[in-house]
């Protein structure tokens, strides 16, 4: 039955109820209306707006329910659907056609995300290697200078050269550092468990937080993209956590569970608001889009917070 049938069904089961009470109910209106039958016929008005608004409030509740779902979906949470009502009409054909079209967008949505992340990691990689041959070097060959200058240099001059040498050195390990975060080499050398182990180190030295970590070796075989959207999760939860959390523990778990790799963060600080989403879980939600991944945060203000990343291992063609 189509919408305005149905509409119009209510409104005439209603009118033609009343009608029939008037024509065998023993009611007659005398003029002046009588103060009984006043009350008798707003009674009556009464009854029929309740049971007219009842039934259209129950015929129009499928599309209470999609103007809900389309004030709140997400297309970084994908699987949000409407079950479509059975027969033809016209509110189960608009909720068919508004889930084809969730479809859509979270399948242009995933593309997108995974060419402009791709096109990130690209950026990244060639930012690293001019880091690393450009500005490394270069600074290293001022290290040489001024070590053979300090050592020929007399006493009150060496002093000086000896500090520039300091500050070169340090400038050379924060680039170096840089490199390591642009460009994870270690990941593509040996692997992701050795790749988080070296970040969560690196973390520690720099921000003073106790790390525990649990990584197990035993893990299905990944691609090389999902590996580095573990990889990148992790190093963006362990950002915020430093940031923002203001945690004084962070435990950091990989393992596995059946064909997947169960990637799990969590402190001890403050915690955050589910409204309060900012760039950087929103950068984490389209990582996990582009690795077909589910991402979970489960937080409470006051108990800290807690990530959870599920990453399916490719299937095996057979």
């Amino acid at each position: 039955m189509s919408l305005f049938w149905r509409i119009f069904g209510l409104n005439a089961l209603v009118l033609g109820t009343a009608t029939a009470l008037l024509l065998w109910a023993p009611v007659t209106v005398s003029v002046p209306v009588l103060l009984t039958e006043a009350i008798i016929l707003v009674g009556g008005l009464a009854v029929m707006l309740v049971a007219n608004g009842t039934l259209l409030r129950w015929g129009l509740a499928p599309l209470d329910r999609l103007t809900r779902l389309m004030t709140t979906v997400d297309l970084l949470r994908p699987g949000q659907r409407l079950p479509v009502p059975g027969g033809g009409s016209e509110v189960s054909e608009l909720i068919r056609t508004f889930n084809a079209m969730l479809d859509r967008l979270e399948h242009e949505r995933a593309t997108s995300s995974a060419r402009a992340l791709l096109a990130q990691e690209a950026e990244r990689r060639r930012i690293a290697q001019e880091l690393h041959d450009e500005v490394g070097q270069s600074m290293t060959a001022i290290l040489l200078v001024l070590k053979r200058a300090a050592d020929d240099a007399p006493e009150p001059l060496r002093e000086d050269l000896q500090q520039a040498q300091e500050i070169t050195r340090e400038s050379l390990d924060e680039v170096r550092r840089l490199v390591r975060r642009l460009r994870p080499g270690v990941l593509d050398d040996l692997g992701l468990v050795s790749a988080l182990t070296s970040l969560t180190q690196d973390f520690a030295t720099h921000t003073g937080l106790r790390v525990v970590r649990r990584l197990d070796a035993d893990l299905p075989t990944l691609g090389q993209e999902s590996e580095l959207v573990l990889y990148r999760v992790a190093q963006e939860s362990l950002t915020n956590a430093a940031r923002h959390a203001d945690a004084r523990q962070v435990e950091v778990s990989l393992h596995r569970v059946g064909e997947a790799v169960v990637l799990e963060i969590a402190d001890d600080g403050r915690g955050i608001e589910a409204a309060c989403e900012g760039a950087g879980i929103r950068g984490m939600r389209e990582r996990a889009l582009l690795a077909g991944a589910t991402l979970d945060i489960t937080s409470t203000p006051g108990t800290g917070t807690r990530i959870r990343l599920i990453t399916p291992a490719p299937r095996k063609q057979l």
